[in-house]
């Protein structure tokens, strides 16, 4: 769908030469500013409903960044009408919370899959179909991080529609098949959880694109649980600082 005739995507407000290839997509559209003072010329170039657009360049090269707002629906609206305009290298920003006890609050994980718990990713492939990072991607990000010396993690996030249901399961009708997965999740290694990746994952192998994730843990409701050292982080420059370093390197 375009939301006129010279192209201009409905949702984002994007035509072709707006954006470069590679494209940042934090959800929170305040984000955008801040990932955007990293670029060379950074510009305003869109804001409409929850998609907001800076371009700039990093080392010569034209990258953009666009927030996709909260969850899968709003993530893969983005990466369809993106991807319609020019961009082809994509890196989620965002935050999650820890799940495997050593996933510390202010640590970074970078996904390399995502547990199929939402709704969006089922409307692109069966539920056999893996959800799976780019290869590149997450090698670009795990190296910037180790470069930075970041605490980080490379594994499996989850990811959900609800959020009150990963924080208030036990109040939730389905509570039963929630706490169950949970737990499930919890034994099979898996890392953080968070809303966007897999629907963006899923939606990237469609599209024939390059899709990766990093996060910034905000906390952990499992070392809560424990009694250990749980604060809550808010700052996401780390995590930021991270993809821009990533996306020097796929340059």
């Amino acid at each position: 769908m375009k939301y006129s005739s010279d192209g201009t995507q409905y949702h984002i407000g994007l035509k072709e030469g707006d954006i470069g290839e590679y494209v940042i997509l934090p959800g929170d559209p305040k984000r955008c500013e801040k990932i955007a003072k990293y670029f060379d010329e950074p510009k305003l170039v869109a804001d409409r409903r929850e998609f907001v657009t800076y371009t700039g360049f990093l080392n010569g090269v034209k990258v953009s960044v666009t927030s996709t707002g909260i969850g899968g629906p709003s993530a893969s609206i983005a990466l369809e009408e993106l991807v319609k305009v020019g961009g082809k290298k994509f890196i989620r920003v965002g935050t999650c919370g820890g799940m495997q006890k050593e996933v510390k609050s202010g640590d970074l994980v970078i996904a390399t899959g995502a547990i199929r718990m939402e709704g969006t990713s089922k409307e692109y492939a069966p539920i056999e179909y893996p959800a799976v990072a780019d290869y590149d991607i997450i090698t670009a990000l795990k190296e910037s991080a180790e470069k930075l010396n970041l605490p980080h993690h490379l594994g499996i996030v989850q990811c959900k529609d609800a959020f009150y249901g990963q924080h208030n399961p036990e109040l939730m009708p389905v509570s039963y098949e929630l706490e169950n997965k949970w737990q499930a999740w919890l034994k099979m290694g898996c890392l953080a959880s968070e809303m966007e990746s897999a629907a963006l994952f899923i939606a990237g192998s469609f599209l024939k694109v390059k899709v990766g994730s990093i996060f910034l843990v905000v906390a952990n409701q499992e070392r809560e649980k424990l009694g250990l050292d749980n604060p809550v982080v808010h700052d996401t420059d780390c995590a930021i600082k991270t993809a821009i370093e990533a996306i020097k390197t796929l340059i």
